[in-house]
């Protein structure tokens, strides 16, 4: 952790502040003090795909917080560093969740797009980079080990962007998480809790219960997905007051885009070859890159079965 942020408003502390691993983008550390236990992560502004506004998204998370959504505390939010209330919980397994808590997280999506808050920022998805062919002959020029499969799939890839590119969005845009997936969840007494809010903002309201209600209905891949934890989702979110966008390909849209230019973000990562000094370690980029490369065009694949979801 660099030296020069300053935690004393968090109490005395009573221990040297652990770092704890698995961060996808962030390094993130523990801190116990005379004022209770602090999860302090430390933000990386340069190698962000998307731009992070951390006093609106700090704005958000204490509205959220203040309404009762299940989630850590907000402390405190510096240009680098973020400050929450450590939370013990159980982490969420990439496995479909049960049905209640799946039913819970559309309730919670509901409370969430219901809250009354400014957001200065319109939504900033670029269109997706069509570099792939490009990026596919790098990959076989520097070595790494998924080069074969991405070369096999470059058309797939093209085509993958191209929808991204082009699918229409109905709407209604809202203020939201934007990230709500297994990892990004705990279970406290089996009832869900909501972490990382950084990449919050706007977004199609059909993209943000598509990836959501999927990411909880299915296991590592596609070939498990539960159609009744997807509905159980979107159950709640009616049952908590929200109304359902009509059906369509939009609903998956989000989750492939994003999934897309996280890939993609990690590909270039390893075709750099160097262990930055922040965002995740290069083992954990390989994984990344390896599993979009297989996964992406498996779930594009099965875009009219993810459809059929929709009823």
């Amino acid at each position: 952790m660099t030296a020069h942020h300053d935690l004393s408003h968090l109490g005395t502390p009573i221990g040297p502040m652990v770092r704890v691993h698995g961060g996808f983008a962030n390094r993130m550390y523990r801190l116990d003090t005379d004022q209770g236990s602090f999860a302090v992560k430390e933000m990386n502004p340069v190698d962000r795909r998307s731009p992070y506004h951390v006093d609106d998204v700090f704005r958000f998370e204490r509205a959220a917080f203040a309404a009762g959504v299940p989630m850590p505390e907000p402390i405190s939010a510096g240009h680098h560093t973020l400050v929450h209330r450590w939370v013990e919980g159980e982490k969420i397994p990439e496995a479909p969740v049960s049905a209640a808590y799946a039913f819970e997280i559309g309730e919670i999506l509901a409370r969430v797009h219901a809250l009354d808050v400014r957001w200065p920022h319109a939504s900033t998805d670029d269109p997706p980079a069509q570099d792939w062919p490009e990026l596919a002959d790098r990959a076989a020029s520097t070595g790494q080990p998924w080069a074969g499969e991405l070369a096999s799939h470059v058309e797939t890839f093209v085509a993958i962007a191209r929808f991204v590119d082009t699918c229409e969005r109905p709407g209604p845009v809202v203020l939201t998480h934007r990230d709500i997936q297994p990892w990004n969840l705990l279970a406290r007494a089996g009832r869900p809790v909501v972490l990382d809010w950084e990449l919050s903002g706007m977004l199609d309201l059909s993209g943000e219960l598509g990836s959501t209600a999927l990411s909880l209905a299915k296991g590592p891949g596609f070939d498990t997905i539960e159609p009744t934890i997807f509905r159980s989702v979107l159950d709640g979110y009616v049952a908590a007051g929200g109304t359902l966008p009509p059906p369509g390909p939009s609903w998956f849209v989000f989750m492939i885009g994003g999934w897309l230019s996280f890939t993609r973000w990690n590909i270039l990562r390893c075709l750099a070859g160097t262990e930055a000094g922040t965002g995740p370690e290069l083992a954990l980029s390989h994984e990344s890159a390896r599993d979009g490369v297989r996964g992406l065009p498996d779930m594009f694949r099965r875009l009219p079965q993810l459809e059929a979801l929709l009823g």
